[in-house]
């Protein structure tokens, strides 16, 4: 009995042991596709990995010192820069500088960086790689502010070739400052420049050049400003010394541009000469209304005024003369010489009623001649109204208080000589009344137009 409980124990043990080493049935189909999928896995390689560690092999990062410049202590490195233009943003005339977007290209060779190929095909990486070997130092001269898109990514590329040649390619939007010289503004053309060069490498270690010429510059079609035309772009290229460090290779993007002039046209010429021109309507009214003279020339007074401090506005506070500002004080000079020509006017008519006061004042008393009649006249009348007024007496005409108000006049007329004192008295009254239209007037109507009319000649010959 003790036997056969041990043979059935072992057996029991035996089944147990073969259960064990087989695989259940699962009831869902997807556990039992499970095996399938991790084959599959297994089968597909995971290429990321595989070049990855084919890079780190390829290019020997980690092998060599990238703080240095390829070839160092040998001859300078040459680095071909080539520039394709996007967008010109913004001129700024206040702050005197330009905003550009471009894409910045470098080409050099670094023998550290080759590896072998059978295709002679390249490879490409984004900025992460840019920090981890040696690339140029290029910065922009003059710049205020600059940075390299990141949207969505940084705009940055990196392409190395199996021989060791690099090209490093950055899209970059710079704010740098451009000299100006308003002294034709707005009849100007401006030409500015972005200036590139190396930081830290003398020419003595870093070779700057333009890779294919003027061909290395590029530019958009589609560039356009809406004050001004692009005329060209080209390249230049010379040394800049410096007296702490030595001498540098500096690359210049040079443009010009011409200022549009029909907006300039509408807001400033075109206003200031309608209100010369309207400073002249005054030498058509007459001298006696004041108020209408004298307002119309404190109007345009102000609005020229006005003109200049609003174009002043928008300009740099240089200290030497712009061609708007010449024609726009001369206008101005023409504007208030118009009112002072109204205060001559009305001075010498002043003067000249003075004078005739003081000659009336003197006329001899003609009391006790024969038929003699006395007749009163205020400041308006004329030659008629005096004829009609010989058949008055004097006793019908004044009294002791209207004499010390009013002019008197006495006329005295016989009636042997009626015929030559009436001739007489048309020659005496035609030197008191005034005209209504006096001589400055006259000919200021055709001075005024005359010399601004000359000065428009000569403005616009010499500045366009």
């Amino acid at each position: 009995m003790p036997y056969f409980a041990r043979v059935l124990l072992f057996l029991f043990c035996l089944v147990l042991l073969v259960e064990s080493r087989n695989p259940r049935r699962r009831r869902w189909s997807g556990q039992l596709e499970m095996p399938r999928l991790s084959h599959l896995y297994k089968k597909t390689h995971d290429m990321t990995k595989l070049q990855k560690g084919k890079t780190e092999q390829l290019l020997r990062v980690d092998e060599h010192d990238f703080t240095m410049r390829p070839a160092f202590g040998g001859p300078a490195i040459p680095v071909g820069v080539d520039v394709q233009v996007e967008s010109l943003d913004t001129i700024s005339e206040v702050d005197m500088d330009f905003t550009m977007t471009l894409y910045l290209r470098h080409y050099w060779k670094d023998e550290r960086l080759s590896f072998p190929s059978t295709t002679n095909k390249s490879m490409t990486f984004d900025g992460r790689l840019v920090k981890k070997i040696w690339v140029p130092d290029v910065f922009f001269v003059h710049s205020k502010r600059s940075f390299t898109h990141d949207t969505t990514t940084d705009n940055i590329m990196l392409r190395v070739f199996p021989d060791g040649h690099v090209l490093y390619s950055m899209r970059i939007t710079v704010t740098a400052m451009c000299n100006m010289d308003f002294s034709h503004f707005p009849l100007d053309s401006q030409t500015c420049s972005l200036e590139l060069e190396s930081y830290a490498y003398t020419d003595e270690d870093l070779m700057l050049y333009w890779k294919n010429g003027d061909e290395s510059l590029k530019t958009d079609e589609k560039i356009s400003l809406s004050q001004f035309l692009i005329h060209k772009f080209h390249t230049t290229s010379r040394l800049a010394f410096y007296s702490s460090t030595g001498w540098y290779n500096r690359l210049y993007i040079n443009f010009t541009l011409r200022r549009h002039i029909f907006f300039f046209l509408l807001q400033t010429y075109f206003p200031a000469t309608l209100m010369v021109m309207l400073s002249w309507v005054s030498f058509w009214i007459d001298h006696r209304a004041v108020p209408a003279r004298v307002s119309l020339g404190s109007t345009t007074v102000l609005t020229m005024s006005t003109i200049i401090t609003g174009v002043n506005a928008s300009m740099p506070r240089v200290s030497y003369i712009k061609a708007v500002d010449i024609y726009l004080w001369v206008s101005f000079v023409f504007v208030f010489l118009s009112v002072l020509e109204y205060a001559a006017v009305n001075y010498l008519t002043t003067v000249q009623e003075r004078k005739e006061r003081e000659l009336r004042g003197k006329v001899p008393c003609p009391c006790g001649m024969p038929h003699s009649r006395t007749i009163m006249l205020d400041g308006n009348y004329s030659e008629s109204e005096a004829n009609s007024l010989a058949g008055y007496t004097r006793s019908h005409i004044v009294t002791d208080e209207e004499r010390q108000e009013k002019m008197v006049v006495h006329l005295a007329l016989s009636d042997e000589s009626n015929t030559s004192r009436k001739k007489g008295l048309k020659s005496h009254m035609g030197l008191r009344i005034i005209q209504n239209t006096h001589v400055i007037d006259k000919y200021s109507r055709l001075i005024f137009p005359a010399f601004y009319i000359f000065f428009n000649l000569i403005y616009w010959s010499v500045f366009c």
